[in-house]
């Protein structure tokens, strides 16, 4: 048997997390409390008590799509991920664009949207409400969290991960505790299977809006693959560990939002799930009258610390996708630094702290209502990256499908269909998005979530234009020159 070095080809440290690990850094990336109290209501004003069938068909393009992570992970188990395997099925172009400049972007958007939260719940907790609802207190408290957890992040996975457990560990009991005490309650209605009925869902438009709002509820798991480099068995268990972490998810959304659909209903006043007033934050609506004043401050806390926990993974993944990008010459070398103690992509790590922060305090003097078009903004780019990693797994596997029916079904069928579904998704809710009235917010006639979205994929695209006449040796001979850097157990 091969002895591995202490660290990889790219300076990290080998063997730092294992299944149940990965498992972890994949739910909390997901931050499964904060995901479904800002995502359900809006699901639910789209399809009403359906929001079940939402989270059920939003979650077959997710498990589809997970199979090819792993396909491709068994492969090319290399922390760039969706950066690498699009460059070595499409080249260098879709894979610096769509593998790189679309998830990184989401992850910042993402990012600036989880500090907000998390500083607001912090400050309701700490019962300074005058200070939450104030813009300018909320984005100082949020600078400060990404400045503390850009500090763990920076020490390294071991540190990462003892954080995780603690904080994943108390959302999920929060969540089961919320949902045993929601069906529970006196005259809570008793579940019905038709809520998972997707042929009920009026038009495809709805459809497809509420797929793409559970997208994002969905999104994270693959953060966990960026520390492939790192885990043990690098090219098998991160890939199993992306799809029990979407398993559970499915399972902990189901569970809550039948409790939540028993218990308040569809009504478009009080603690209705079709009330707006509520949609940015049902469970801070619900809490108190299921689980009483004192216990509806645990789910506060739970909330804050999701929040809180998935912004860790996103500093954790996003600086290790750069760091691969840098390492094959598609961004600058400054990305590819390791601290030498702590074996982590140290000025990366630091980079988007910072950007985040810079975003998030732009955003908040744009609009203060910007968080629910962030969501949807989020779900268009996941849709993008998605889909066109899934058909990178097909189109590299290609010449190797007929090697077996397992080959066939893992490698072809399941990717093909799941990236078809995340691109047919993503077509029409950025037409959807041309209307000024989509989202919450709008700037001379242009819906904020198209700006958000459509304009950030456009700046990508100038964005790859730079990068080409930057960095024209990995243009000409990416494809290559990043087969001939992968990383494998057996380096």
């Amino acid at each position: 048997m091969t002895t591995l070095p202490d660290e990889t080809g790219k300076g990290l440290r080998r063997g730092s997390l294992g299944l149940l690990a990965s498992v972890a850094l994949g739910l909390s990336s997901v931050a499964p409390a904060y995901s479904i109290t800002v995502t359900l209501g809006f699901v639910a004003l789209v399809v009403g008590d359906l929001a079940p069938a939402a989270l059920l068909l939003g979650f077959v393009p997710i498990l589809l799509t997970a199979f090819a992570f792993r396909e491709l992970n068994r492969e090319m188990p290399d922390c760039g991920t969706t950066f690498v395997w699009n460059t070595r099925a499409f080249g260098p172009g879709p894979g610096w664009l769509a593998g790189g400049w679309v998830p990184q972007t989401a992850t910042l958007v993402a990012m600036a949207a989880l500090a907000q939260v998390s500083a607001g719940y912090l400050l309701g907790l700490l019962g300074l409400d005058g200070a939450a609802g104030n813009t300018a207190a909320v984005t100082a408290v949020a600078v400060l969290l990404l400045a503390a957890l850009t500090a763990v992040a920076r020490r390294g996975l071991r540190v990462a991960a003892g954080v995780q457990y603690v904080l994943l560990g108390l959302q999920l009991l929060a969540l089961v505790g919320f949902g045993v005490a929601a069906l529970a309650r006196p005259g809570a209605a008793t579940p019905s299977l038709s809520w998972l009925n997707p042929l009920a869902v009026d038009g495809f438009g709805p459809f497809a809006q509420a797929v793409l709002l559970c997208l994002y509820i969905y999104w994270g798991w693959d953060a966990l693959i960026t520390t492939n480099e790192e885990t043990r068995d690098s090219d098998r268990v991160p890939g199993q560990a992306a799809v029990v972490s979407t398993l559970v998810l499915l399972g902990t959304y189901l569970f809550v939002a039948f409790a939540a659909l028993s218990f308040a209903g569809t009504g478009t006043t009080g603690t209705g799930l079709g009330n707006p007033d509520n949609a940015t934050d049902v469970l801070a609506s619900l809490a108190p009258p299921v689980l009483g004043p004192a216990l509806a401050k645990v789910m506060e806390l739970a909330v804050c610390v999701s929040a809180a926990s998935a912004l860790l993974t996103c500093l954790v993944s996003s600086a290790r996708g750069t760091l691969s990008m840098a390492t094959h010459g598609a961004l600058p070398a400054a990305f590819a630094r390791v601290h030498p103690r702590h074996r982590t992509p140290a000025f990366g790590t630091v980079f988007f702290g910072s950007a985040a922060a810079v975003l998030l305090a732009v955003l908040s003097l744009v609009s203060r209502h910007f968080l629910g078009d962030a969501i949807l903004c989020i779900g268009l780019l996941i849709a993008c990256y998605y889909g066109t990693t899934a058909l990178a797994c097909v189109w590299y596997f290609r010449k190797r499908l007929l090697e077996s029916p397992r080959a066939l079904l893992l490698r072809g069928v399941l990717p093909l269909t799941g990236g078809l579904l995340m691109l047919a998704a993503f077509a029409r809710s950025a037409y959807d998005m041309g209307d000024p009235a989509y989202g919450s917010t709008s700037f001379h006639g242009v819906g904020g979530v198209f700006l958000l979205g459509v304009g950030s994929l456009a700046a990508g695209g100038f964005a790859l234009l730079a990068a080409r006449a930057r960095y024209p040796r990995f243009f000409r001979t990416g494809r290559g020159s990043v087969a001939a850097c992968l990383v494998t157990a057996e380096d």
